[in-house]
């Protein structure tokens, strides 16, 4: 759903541009909460620690499967948008940050999704996405049972929930500020009708994923906090619940046996380099598998009319354009290296900027900056 430059107005593009940064700037702040460090009551954030090595790798895995096109119908394919994905598994600030981080890093060096539209496919792909998908999963998290099971079935509703929404809102955008004169309501049931399509791709690639992290590692989710059975101790022969934090160092909650290691000590390194390899492999080999069916957005612009002013990209001549490499005419060779090198430079990226606002966090937090004169 990349809309390029010329399907909306300056005016309109300049006014999300505006929103979409506000909502950047809005999300870093959230973002230093759930990335770690000390929280306004001087209590270390629980989970913190964890969340921000793994929110670069979160933004290189959407990048990966974003270039995975799946067939929906009559020659139409989706991908993934990710905000649901994001949003449960690093935080919803955090969230909109990753899928930021992806299409900026698409827009300049791939030439997908126009650069005078950055503010429309942020607000649309990575806003509008992450908090729909957000609030549908907190919403079925608290009626629901406390369960892994129920952290991925609320997780596919809220994915699925979310790419028709995001459909709304460029129909929305498109009915403020398009650029051809196409009756809205058509351009509505087109959008609406393949996004719930694409919709279920989305909720199928979610929940597998989030599934697969719960399964392993549900201290690394963080729509799963808390969501688990409280631990008990056994204090003179009777079961009561633990207090808030760690088991006591060395025992078991039942006092019998040499505890694992605290939650917070354990390490995420297998799991990132799983996802990685995971990004890696997706990327550079299965992405040439991908349907070459123009996207949901694409079909229906071609056949509503909608395309008739799109303009050239900026990056057009970049030489990783439309994910291949320049002078590389082996086809597979060139988009799987394009791949490799785009989650690459996500991850970096992606990585970079958490580093530095969680790093921006402990120094807000630190005691020096909190010092007051009496």
């Amino acid at each position: 759903m990349h809309v390029p430059d010329g399907f909306i107005n300056a005016p309109t593009s300049a006014v999300t541009g505006v929103v979409a940064a506000g909502a950047v700037a809005v999300s870093l702040r959230g973002a230093r909460r759930e990335l770690g460090g000390t929280s306004r009551a001087g209590e270390a954030e629980r989970g913190g620690e964890r969340t921000a090595p793994l929110a670069g790798l979160v933004a290189a895995f959407i990048f990966a499967v974003q270039m995975l096109n799946f067939p929906v119908a009559a020659g139409t394919s989706g991908h993934l948008l990710g905000g649901a994905l994001a949003a449960i598994l690093v935080g919803p600030y955090t969230g909109v940050l990753c899928v930021s981080v992806v299409l900026l890093m698409q827009g300049i060096l791939f030439a997908d999704g126009g650069l005078t539209a950055l503010g429309v496919n942020i607000t649309d792909m990575a806003i509008v996405t992450t908090v729909v998908a957000y609030a549908v999963f907190r919403g079925l998290v608290k009626v629901l049972p406390r369960t892994r099971r129920s952290v991925t079935v609320s997780s596919f509703v809220a994915a699925l929930v979310s790419v028709p929404a995001a459909a709304l809102a460029f129909t929305f955008l498109y009915w403020i500020g398009g650029t051809t004169d196409v009756a809205i309501g058509k351009v509505a049931t087109a959008m609406i009708g393949v996004h719930v399509l694409i919709g279920i791709g989305e909720a199928v690639i979610t929940a597998l994923t989030v599934g697969a992290v719960v399964a392993v590692r549900p201290d690394l989710v963080h729509g799963a906090r808390g969501l688990g059975p409280r631990l008990k101790l056994r204090v003179n022969g009777e079961l009561v619940d633990a207090p808030s934090g760690n088991t006591p160092s060395g025992t078991t909650p039942s006092g019998t046996g040499p505890a694992p290691a605290p939650v917070a000590a354990r390490s995420h390194r297998k799991v990132w380099i799983t996802g990685l390899v995971a990004s890696l492999v997706l990327a550079g080999f299965v992405s040439f598998y991908a349907s070459a069916n123009p996207d949901g957005l694409e079909k229906v612009a071609s056949d509503k009319g909608i395309d008739e002013k799109a303009e050239e990209h900026a990056s057009a001549d970049s030489p990783l354009a439309d994910y291949g490499v320049e002078d590389i005419t082996d086809a597979r060779v060139s988009g799987g290296l394009a791949g490799v090198i785009g989650v690459g430079v996500t991850v970096v990226a992606g990585s970079a900027v958490f580093w530095a606002v969680r790093r921006r966090r402990s120094d807000d937090a630190s005691p020096s900056s909190t010092e007051t004169t009496r």
